[in-house]
């Protein structure tokens, strides 16, 4: 397979191409920054806009669509907000613009979303055919998802994988979680019976190598099955750093931190992968005990 990958230095995406080089498949990576000397055949480009790089799409089975700037650690001023659109709306209609104009089209895409698309539903349980919410972060993976969907006009397979939040020993959500931990002033944030959807990140890869391999289509949830509440992750993520938790810490405190981030962290959502549920995907790291004891380890 020659795959055409986007995001290819973020967090999921640095070891999908790793592990797609080390079994044989051709790894077409786009960055601003071209890093080379990876085996990964690097393209210089900006896909929040049309370029050159488009042509480079030509020729490769697959695209595999990870780009976004993190929602994590700015506030959202309206500014931000723009730049987080532009980085997955603009950048995914420009990639189905590149398939259009391909000679030789891939036969998929496969696309980053986020349970951000159900909003805060309480203990509603969200399987991939419920509706979407209507906040910020629900309007912008519509319309991020919309635009993937445009690929299916060209005779693509589109997949659009909805992440919950990855747990990672290399950086991600985890590594901001655990500096209040370390200081003895961990704890739920907002309601501590709120749902929190999260997702080990050998089972975020495998699900994405999964998606790009079968044939089937739509969205998909990427979360374990182990659905945990917020007051549960942060009594098992301060067992494993052996630290005391505070309890909660209300939201509009985290606000004055955060800004309109924080009501993102803990929306309550109860997200079942009914579709890799279906399709008999075997998680890795289902229980977060694991998960937490792998991330943490050394």
């Amino acid at each position: 397979m020659r795959a055409f990958v986007t995001g290819a230095t973020g967090l999921i995406g640095q070891r999908l191409c790793r592990e797609l080089l080390e079994d044989g498949h051709e790894v077409v990576a786009l960055s601003r920054k071209p890093q080379g000397g990876d085996g990964i055949e690097w393209v210089q480009g900006d896909a929040t806009g049309p370029g050159d790089w488009q042509r480079a799409l030509d020729g490769c089975d697959a695209v595999i669509n990870l780009a976004g700037e993190s929602v994590a650690g700015r506030r959202w001023s309206a500014a931000r907000k723009r730049v987080l659109v532009a980085s997955r709306v603009e950048t995914t209609n420009h990639l189905v613009d590149a398939i259009a104009a391909a000679k030789s089209p891939p036969r998929s895409l496969v696309s980053a979303s986020a349970v951000g698309f159900y909003g805060p539903r309480g203990g509603t349980l969200l399987r991939e055919d419920a509706a979407p919410g209507r906040d910020f972060l629900a309007r912008l993976c519509v319309d991020w998802e919309a635009a993937a969907a445009g690929a299916q006009r060209h005779g693509v397979r589109v997949v659009c994988l909805r992440f919950g939040v990855v747990l990672s020993r290399r950086g991600g959500a985890l590594a901001a979680m655990k500096a209040p931990y370390r200081l003895g002033l961990g704890g739920a944030i907002g309601s501590k019976g709120n749902w929190f959807p999260w997702v080990h990140d050998d089972d975020a890869v495998g699900l994405t190598r999964h998606a790009l391999e079968a044939s089937w289509a739509g969205p998909v949830n990427v979360v374990s099955p182990a659905v945990v509440t917020m007051g549960e992750f942060a009594r098992e993520l301060g067992r494993a750093m052996h630290r005391p938790i505070l309890g909660q810490v209300p939201l509009p405190l985290a606000r004055l931190a955060l800004g309109e981030f924080a009501y993102s962290i803990s929306p309550g959502q109860k997200v079942h992968p009914a579709v890799a549920e279906r399709v008999g995907y075997a998680f890795s790291k289902a229980l977060l005990r694991d998960a937490l004891a792998e991330c943490l380890a050394g």
